[in-house]
């Protein structure tokens, strides 16, 4: 049990600490150094290099999730926070799946044709849908950290 708790905390981890890192460290500085048409390449590098990780992640914390769950008796037999935590999940993997398909695919395209308005606009929705996946990932391990105290 001790393994799929600790692969289940690296996976998050490098969601959500690639997420802060994107945020607070990348975003200010590539704004403050790069003219928009870099910026936009950049930021399609990133993209495509992070997102990789990222469904990776997204796999490991429900395959090792809802296996710990398993482990555990089952949903009916888990902590409060155990629901906490998977709903916020889900949330999370939701916003994702949008951010992936609906935002990064058009923004890569528009990227690669040079249409770097049409990019800017796609690239603000997506930075607007990681705040907000950002917000929920560390909630959630307050919720993961606190409700193990707790509990």
């Amino acid at each position: 049990m001790t393994l799929f708790k600790l692969i289940h905390l690296l996976a998050a981890l490098i969601w959500v600490g690639g997420m802060f890192f994107a945020y607070v460290v990348l975003r200010p500085a590539a704004v403050e150094v790069l003219e928009p048409p870099q910026r936009l390449r950049l930021w399609d590098t990133v993209f495509r290099r992070f997102f990789v990780w990222v469904w990776g992640a997204v796999a490991t914390l429900l395959v090792s999730g809802l296996y710990l769950v398993y482990l555990y008796g089952g949903i009916a037999h888990v902590a409060r926070h155990i629901h906490i935590m998977l709903a916020m999940g889900l949330a999370m993997m939701v916003i994702y799946g949008y951010v992936f398909f609906a935002c990064y695919v058009p923004f890569s395209l528009h990227v690669a044709k040079q249409h770097w308005k049409e990019a800017g606009e796609m690239l603000g929705k997506i930075r607007k849908l990681i705040a907000v996946n950002l917000t929920l990932g560390m909630l959630t391990v307050c919720v993961a950290v606190l409700g193990i105290a707790w509990a």
